[in-house]
């Protein structure tokens, strides 16, 4: 045992020493300390969207999605507040990230930043969900984003002592979720509020979200304007667009604008003021060229190959009829070299939605959040590096190939990067529903690290709190009181075997979040009945239920833990 035991603590040395533990607290700090990516392009694109419409649903729900890669991951439930007339609204700065300061350490609860301007605040405010990007609140509006690239011009630092633009998108969505109860009403607010205050980008780009509420969802895209604006100038702070997605159709968003062409007298259709002038003016766009006005082409950089993978797998998935799409199946490389290397079709390619030949499900999208490109050019676990001698003179694959390896072990094995769906972070699925009120028809199935790892928990929108293990994370110094920690852990010593491991983690974290599926329907039916009789008493229920199931998993990865460091790090490692 001793023997064993030693050998088990060098392994998970070994990990951290090898740049196996998680990247998700540097993922996009560089722009908040105080500096833009090069070119208009975030440091660290990890955020994938999929909004579904609720004539494209199972169920009859709208679906908003989110995947995200910041270090702030922990759930608080903020209480809708009363305020008197003439109350200022602080705006923050660091909302995202640790801390404001070098050393990137959490702040304490309730406490979100630096203090960068104010607003009128309103006088009563709604219950919601804060995390890095805030995701719902208690009237079943639910956010999702998705930080895009712009071209370089528009780009607005942030300066220390100079905040001329103060309204970042996650300062703006939490400003919607405490005064909104629609997605229509959301998209307004969020407008106003960047171009009267002017857009601050906080990870060195443009950005997308997918607001949702129980009977509409909508698209909305958001540029600076680059750094010579300021308030006096009269002239709005950001250009923007949105579009409602047809009740029957999904829409990606995969850090990457999606809307093309603008109809500004449709009514579902919304955009800023300065939408088209903007462009024209900075010689972007030519009204003499008889070409129609393109928002994608005028504000947004040539597309990457690491956008139009994931729209690739979640399009081609769900519509496959829809077009001939390009062929990204292992099984249809031409030949050598064509493993990860193939001509990209472009953003014209993909429509800003589209119908989907089957109803989906929440399960269906945890399932696209959770995908590595299993089997396709992309699927990092099919590099030639992986292939080890098998018997007979058979290659191979490693028992340790795995799709989530550090930069360090790329560089040291020669395998190309290609990036998941979801990287570390959080994350979740808003499921709305309209036939049931707010407090049990908005559910957010929330994850943390990685959700390839993570069990995805039910969090009700009627909830009052969540249990500590979710308010608990530190990048810098590990705890066994952090759901996150515990999630980052098995993630960790998985890398040791990860094939063999993945089976493992299947078979204590599938029967658990089946159940919480399997249970939805009798949970319902028992909080709704509750809600009819108190309010109240169907708040402590769904409570209780959530900080319990949270317990549960928590000790169910503690257990996982032990069971994958005495599996695989014995003498075979």
């Amino acid at each position: 045992m001793p023997k064993k035991t030693s050998r088990g603590l060098s392994a998970v040395l070994f990990a951290v020493a090898f740049g196996l533990t998680s990247t998700a607290a540097p993922a996009r700090v560089g722009a908040q300390a105080g500096g833009t990516a090069p070119s208009g392009v975030s440091d660290h694109e990890g955020c994938t969207v999929i909004g579904v419409g609720r004539g494209a649903t199972v169920d009859g729900s709208i679906i908003t999605s989110h995947t995200d890669c910041c270090s702030e991951c922990r759930i608080q439930v903020i209480p809708g507040r009363s305020f008197a007339k003439g109350t200022p609204a602080p705006v923050h700065w660091g909302l995202v990230y640790f801390g404001a300061g070098d050393d990137r350490r959490p702040l304490s609860l309730g406490d979100f930043g630096k203090v960068i301007g104010h607003i009128p605040q309103v006088e009563r405010t709604f219950t919601y969900f804060h995390t890095g990007y805030s995701q719902m609140n208690e009237k079943q509006l639910a956010i999702g984003e998705s930080t895009c690239s712009q071209r370089a011009e528009l780009d607005v630092p942030f300066v220390e002592g100079l905040t001329r633009p103060i309204m970042t998108v996650e300062q703006a969505q939490v400003f919607a979720l405490q005064r909104c109860d629609s997605a229509r009403e959301a998209v307004k607010l969020i407008g106003g509020l960047v171009e009267k205050y002017g857009f601050l980008p906080s990870c060195g780009g443009s950005e997308a979200l997918c607001i949702a509420d129980p009977r509409e969802l909508w698209e909305m895209e958001i540029c600076s304007v680059g750094p010579e604006w300021t308030p006096e100038s009269r002239k709005p702070g950001a250009i923007w667009a949105a579009r409602r997605i047809p009740d029957d159709h999904v829409v990606v968003i995969a850090n990457y604008f999606r809307i093309r062409e603008i109809d500004p007298r449709d009514p579902d259709v919304l955009v800023s003021p300065n939408y088209l002038t903007e462009a024209v003016n900075r010689g972007w766009y030519d009204p003499k060229s008889g070409r129609p006005f393109v928002w994608q082409e005028a504000y947004a950089p040539p597309i990457r190959e690491g956008n139009l993978s994931r729209m690739w797998l979640v399009t081609s998935t769900l519509a496959p009829s829809l077009k001939k799409w390009p062929k990204r199946p292992l099984s249809d490389a031409a030949g050598p070299g064509t493993l990860y290397s193939q001509d990209i079709e472009g953003a014209a390619f993909y429509p800003f939605s589209f119908k989907p030949e089957k109803k989906i499900s929440v399960r269906d999208v945890i399932a696209f959040q959770r995908s590595v490109f299993e089997d396709t050019i992309y699927d990092m676990t099919l590099d030639p590096a992986w292939m080890i001698p098998g018997g007979g003179g058979k290659m191979v694959k490693s028992p340790a190939a795995s799709p989530f390896i550090s930069p360090d072990w790329e560089r040291v094995l020669g395998i190309r990067h290609h990036r998941t769906i979801a990287t570390q972070g959080y994350g979740m699925v808003a499921q709305l529903r309209a036939w049931l009120p707010d407090a049990v028809g908005g559910i957010y199935w929330f994850y943390l690290d990685n959700p390839f790892v993570s069990p995805y928990i039910p969090v009700y929108a009627g909830v009052s709190d969540v249990s500590p293990l979710y308010k608990t994370y530190d990048y810098f110094a590990f705890s066994e009181d952090s759901a996150r920690w515990a999630v980052d852990f098995v993630e960790k010593l998985m890398l040791l075997r990860w094939q063999a491991a993945v089976k493992d983690l299947r078979e204590a974290r599938d029967p658990v979040e089946s159940g919480f599926f399997n249970e939805q329907d009798k949970i319902d039916a028992e909080a709704l009945a509750l809600l009819k009789k108190s309010p109240a008493a169907a708040a402590k229920y769904l409570t209780d239920l959530t900080v319990a199931r949270m317990e549960k998993l928590v000790g169910i990865y503690r257990d996982l833990r032990l069971k994958l460091l005495t599996k695989y790090t014995g003498d075979g490692v």
